[in-house]
């Protein structure tokens, strides 16, 4: 840092300056926030200097860095909280047991399960497979620190069109290339650990070529008697940090997380290290340290490292901190007292221990190989103090550190997709239109991804893949000797929120709770990563407001619970390429026994076909439109209310056995999803919808939510009836080798197996 009136060094062993805020102006101030990269606006650093007055004094740069780890928008959701707070925040459930860095859920009644979603998208644009693969690691962490096992990982991207031959701006990656490389990161990271990848989804948009979107979710499992806290118990308590040296990588990630790409190149130090290794032995350490009873607390060292991890575990307890930074083990030994507290070097945890226990935590740790650092203590107070060499550095209110600005952004209203706007385009026949579906990038076989990753682990049941086609969820069996199951799934449908981000997003609700359905587990807990482009624009804002809405909307009549999730915004770049609104849905369900769990892959032939739910003259935002060229329309409503009510009925029929194949309407309306049922089965079927009302077109191609296709036997057709209430229509039976629908479908199985498999294989290792 160069000296200016705004800085002066001060006169010790060690790098240290005063930053002279008291008494700057407001184009001071901007320099100051410019100069520190800092990211903060003015109005956030007057609040600054307003505090630093009272104190007396002129802060020091590790108090600014902190200060802006703590405020950027990644750490303190100060554009998000608000409306968090309004839609979400209230909805409660008996099963919740926690809502730390990881929701934890009642699973039986030894046991609960861990779920959680992190965004890892603006480094993974500019590094795609250090970006990816940290954001595994990082998950596990959150999983982790709440004393649970991981037990899988759940990865949904949005990329860019990987087909594309346009050309790119400058320093763009090529999605084919950034997709390539953010797999091959969570794969090795995966299949290192030994954590398998049993759910995901890719989404392509041309929208998501300058910025991607990574996220990446996590299960986990863990003993009602080993769950964790994510803060000290009280007074008095050991800091223990635990894993990778500290280097200068990571440094002002969560700056770079919260603005958009266009200082993306430059930002280098906001990349991160990838070491899938030794965070294997980290999270052994830490779990054999917590099943021994040894910590009270445990916290992972993710967005702004230490700077951030300290004063969160310590207010959690209503306590202070005393942290001896030059304890902290480096890597890069030139590192400056700031550069060590705001690093973000991967595989590191922080740990709560009292005093009685530190000797025999280090010794389990040293057991594992794992470098382990008493740095510092919890105290009666609730300041943070930071020494250097004995040289306090830093001592701040953590109340105020640690609080941030909470917005309430003005916003407008989004212009939604409607019905009086509605231009239907001009479509070939039904066979091409459903082959160019089953051959779209956003339908079409996911299995040269899905094939890399490790995902038959002992607790897994199904995986991504029904026969030789598309599943609706994973199931796995977290807990050993019982068959009790636990189900995990992916709602998206960014177009859908694009048109409209109210009902979109209630359809990506719809959404999980279909798949969750459809293989026989009961909705139990959602998780969800917002990601949105720049909140301080009205429109941008609008339309976050609008989805949270949703979201809470249906959790909250359907009774399922948010225990967990993130926000990830100025997904955009600075010349207003922004992504699709996309809120990325992540839904676990509950399975009594695994055993009796249902497939999307047609069984048998001679079955009976019923389609569950009504259809309705809902085009906005479809395949349909998108692929041949559709205006307007309606985007398709859920009445929470009636999915509610379904899912009984469904769960109810499905427990009975009455059920051999399952399949949820999304994406291409029923014709795709009977098509997808064929394919995975291998068996054809003749359908006739005649009795169900409305257009042709409306027929195949709607994506009304709360549907789906089940395959029943002749034998239990009448039980089946019963249990669905009249809510079930006959139209049609399983077998031979095509799919005939009326007149004006006549497919073979074999066609379409060929169309649905190839596109993105064929891409991707061409």
């Amino acid at each position: 840092m160069n000296n200016n009136k705004l800085t002066e060094k001060r006169k010790l062993t060690f790098e240290l300056y005063e930053i002279k805020i008291k008494n700057a102006d407001d184009s001071d101030l901007k320099k100051i926030s410019k100069d520190l990269s800092l990211g903060l606006s003015v109005d956030e650093m007057k609040t600054i200097k307003d505090y630093f007055k009272k104190e007396g004094r002129n802060p020091t740069d590790i108090e600014m860095q902190s200060l802006g780890q703590a405020w950027s928008e990644h750490c303190c959701y100060k554009s998000s909280k608000s409306i968090l707070k309004e839609f979400v925040f209230g909805i409660d459930h008996p099963d919740v047991m926690s809502r730390g860095d990881a929701g934890i859920m009642r699973f039986d009644k030894k046991h609960g399960y861990a779920l959680r979603i992190e965004s890892h998208n603006h480094p993974s644009a500019v590094e795609p497979y250090g970006g990816a693969a940290t954001g595994v690691g990082g998950i596990l962490r959150d999983v982790v620190c709440m004393g649970a096992e991981p037990v899988a990982i759940v990865d949904p991207f949005c990329i860019g069109m990987v087909d594309t031959e346009k050309k790119l701006p400058a320093g763009t990656i090529h999605p084919r290339d950034l997709l390539k490389k953010a797999v091959d990161g969570g794969r090795d990271y995966c299949n290192t650990v030994k954590v398998p990848a049993i759910s995901g989804a890719f989404f392509f948009d041309e929208t998501y070529t300058e910025n991607c979107l990574i996220n990446v979710g996590a299960l986990g499992i863990v003993k009602n008697k080993d769950l964790r806290n994510n803060f000290v118990s009280g007074p008095g308590e050991t800091f223990i940090l635990c894993g990778e040296p500290t280097g200068r990588d990571g440094i002002h990630g969560v700056n770079f997380a919260s603005a958009d790409l266009s200082t993306a190149v430059e930002n280098k130090g906001a990349k991160h290290g990838v070491s899938p290794i030794p965070k294997r032995f980290v999270l052994a350490a830490c779990l054999d340290a917590n099943k021994a009873g040894l910590l009270t607390g445990m916290k992972d060292l993710g967005g702004g490292g230490l700077s951030c991890v300290v004063g969160e575990m310590a207010l959690g307890g209503g306590c202070g901190a005393e942290v001896y930074l030059d304890k902290v083990p480096l890597r890069d030994k030139d590192l400056v007292p700031w550069e060590v507290w705001v690093s973000e070097t991967q595989e590191r945890m922080m740990l709560s221990v009292k005093e009685k226990n530190v000797k025999k935590v280090l010794e389990i740790f040293k057991k594992h190989g794992v470098p382990a650092t008493v740095v510092g203590k919890s105290t009666d107070t609730r300041r943070t103090k930071i020494f250097w060499e004995n040289e306090q550095i830093f001592d701040m209110d953590l109340k105020f550190l640690t609080g941030g600005p909470m917005y309430k952004r003005p916003f407008t209203a989004p212009k939604v997709s409607t019905k009086a706007k509605e231009k239907m385009p001009k479509l070939p026949s039904n066979n091409e239109i459903i082959m160019e579906m089953l051959s779209d990038l956003n339908i079409s076989s996911r299995a040269w991804a899905i094939d890399q990753f490790e995902k038959k682990g002992r607790k897994t049941v199904s995986g991504p893949m029904a026969g030789k086609g598309p599943g609706d969820a994973s199931i796995m069996t977290p807990v050993k000797d019982s068959v009790k199951g636990l189900a995990v799934t992916v709602g998206c449908n960014p177009w859908l929120v694009a048109a409209d981000p109210y009902r979109g997003s209630m359809g990506c609700m719809d959404e999980v709770c279909r798949n969750l359905v459809a293989v026989g587990a009961r909705p139990h807990a959602f998780t969800d990563c917002l990601n949105f482009g720049n909140p301080e624009k009205p429109d941008r804002m609008g339309e976050l407001r609008e989805s949270v809405r949703g979201l809470g909307e249906v959790a909250r009549i359907i009774g399922v619970p948010i225990p967990s999730g993130n926000v990830s915004l100025y997904n955009e770049s600075s010349n207003g390429a922004c992504i699709l609104p996309t809120p990325m849905v992540i839904g676990t369900g509950l399975i009594k026994d695994s055993g009796k769990a249902v497939t999307s892959d047609l069984k048998e032939k001679d079955n009976l076909i019923f389609l569950i739910g009504e259809t309705k003259d809902e085009m906005g935002g479809s395949l349909l439109f998108r692929k041949f060229g559709g205006v307007g329309g309606r985007v398709p409503d859920v009445e929470p209310a009636n999915l509610k009510s379904l899912i009984d009925s469904m769960l109810k029929a499905i427990g009975k056995g009455l059920v051999k194949s399952c399949h949820d309407c999304s994406d291409g309306g029923f014709a795709v999803a009977m098509a997808e049922m064929c394919i995975a089965g291998d068996i054809g079927a003749e359908v006739d919808l005649s009795e169900i009302a409305g257009k042709d077109v409306v027929k195949l191609y709607s994506e009304s939510h709360t549907r789906w296709i089940v395959e029943v036997s002749k034998d239990d057709e009448a039980a089946f009836k019963k249990a669905l209430g009249g809510k079930a229509a006959c139209i049609g039976k399983t077998g031979g080798t095509k799919l005939k629908i009326d007149n004006t479908v006549n497919l073979s199985v074999k066609d379409m197996l060929k169309a649905w498999k190839a596109p993105l294989s064929k891409i991707m290792k061409g």
